[in-house]
This record gives C-alpha cells, sequence and structure tokens, in this order.
C-alpha cells in the first residue's frame, strides 16, 4: 500500500512538468461583443460570470487550472469553448454567423447545458436561475432578429 502511495505521488509530482498550455487571455479585444454591442447591464453580468471564462479571450483562470491533471481538462474545455463560440471575435462574425450563435445561446441556455454542471459547481454566482436563462434567451432571440433589420 505505501509503495503504491509514493508511486501515485511520484506521478503526480513528474505530471507537474507537463505543460497544460493553456489558452493566451487578453484583457481588452476591440472586437469582442460588449466593445461593439450595447448589451443590457444584467445580461452583460449574466455573460461575463457564467459565459466568458470558456466563451472568451477574457478567461480567469482559478489556482487549480495550473496543478495537473486538472490543468490539462481546464485547457481542453477553454479551447474547447472558444472554437465553439469566442465572445471576443465578435466583431469580426458575419451576420449569419452570429445569428447561428444567438440561436445556439437561445438552446443551450433554455435546456440548461449551458454554463456546464462541472463549471457551476467549481465557480459560485455562475449558475444561471430559470429567471436568467429565459433573459438571455429573450436578449439573444430579439438580437438576432435585429441584425436582419437594416
Amino acid at each position: 500500500m505505501n509503495k503504491l502511495l509514493v508511486a501515485l505521488f511520484a506521478v503526480f509530482v513528474i505530471i507537474q512538468f507537463i505543460p497544460a498550455n493553456l489558452p493566451v487571455i487578453v484583457k481588452k479585444n476591440r472586437d469582442d461583443l460588449m466593445a461593439t454591442v450595447h448589451v443590457p447591464d444584467n445580461i452583460a453580468q449574466m455573460l461575463k460570470t457564467s459565459c466568458y471564462d470558456c466563451h472568451s479571450n477574457e478567461t480567469s483562470y482559478p489556482w487549480y487550472s495550473y496543478v495537473a491533471p486538472v490543468s490539462f481538462l481546464v485547457s481542453h474545455d477553454t479551447r474547447e469553448g472558444r472554437r465553439k463560440l469566442n465572445f471576443s471575435i465578435w466583431n469580426n462574425l458575419s451576420k449569419v454567423k452570429k445569428a447561428k450563435y444567438l440561436d445556439n445561446i437561445t438552446e443551450e441556455v433554455s435546456e440548461g447545458e449551458m454554463p456546464m454542471v462541472i463549471y457551476t459547481y467549481l465557480h459560485s454566482g455562475s449558475k444561471l436561475s430559470e429567471k436568467d436563462r429565459e433573459e438571455i434567451a429573450a436578449w439573444a432571440d430579439n438580437y438576432a432578429e435585429s441584425l436582419f433589420d437594416d
């Protein structure tokens, strides 16, 4: 039993030297949704609190993000989140892409798929209430419709 614990501890120490390559943080993004579109304060706060860590370049990494093997999961989830939707490049997207993303936001948030359960468990205050979900969905729907009003 002692040998097993020593071996596990040794593996834990060794994997700390394997870089997780966490995605780069950029706090000021001129093409960000919040910088280019008027987003109501309540919606902006919910998006920043519940979405931006994975879906923007403004990720705020908690201490455990630097400890393997958790760092590998955080790196993977952040890259996947940015790949699927990155609010930091919002202004570079076509109206059609924006509408598609807004539709996805409505669907994912309404169905309780986002934010991910593991994220809300680890980040107090990020869990969305039913009212929050309805407000985000209504905002996303209205914004999507307004994209083609010109």
